[in-house]
């Protein structure tokens, strides 16, 4: 019998606290070159405003309003917010798949949105 061989891996990693919760960080070596992704805050309003779009063309709320009630936020947050929802189709593609970072605010992001869609690349991306 032959003793058993053990293999120890040893990855530097550091735990940083991000919101208030565990993250778990790579070592500088490691990180990517451009590590300029879109923020967090960008994909969950976007996602939110898709989830209020949806509820709005099912039925499942009749107005803004409604939206504004159950989420406890002003009904004006709700329509600036909901724009997001109308982002272009390649804009969409570039945050949401590319996570190429909108060199816009979520509020300027949510004014583009207005925009015919050929320019909201060229505003959107810079």
């Amino acid at each position: 019998m032959s003793a058993p061989t053990t293999v120890r891996v040893f990855i530097p990693l550091t735990i940083r606290k991000r919101n208030g919760r565990p993250k778990i960080m790579p070592p500088a070596d490691m990180m990517p070159a451009n590590d300029s992704g879109v923020g967090p805050h960008v994909l969950k309003a976007i996602a939110k405003a898709w989830s209020w779009r949806r509820k709005l063309e099912s039925g499942e709320v009749a107005t803004i309003d409604d939206i504004a009630r159950t989420e406890d936020i002003s009904d004006r947050y709700v329509g600036r917010m909901l724009r997001l929802a109308y982002l272009a189709p390649a804009v969409l593609d570039k945050i949401l798949i590319a996570r190429v970072s909108p060199a816009l605010s979520i509020k300027d992001l949510a004014m583009a949105a207005e925009l015919p869609w050929a320019e909201q690349e060229k505003v959107v991306l810079g």
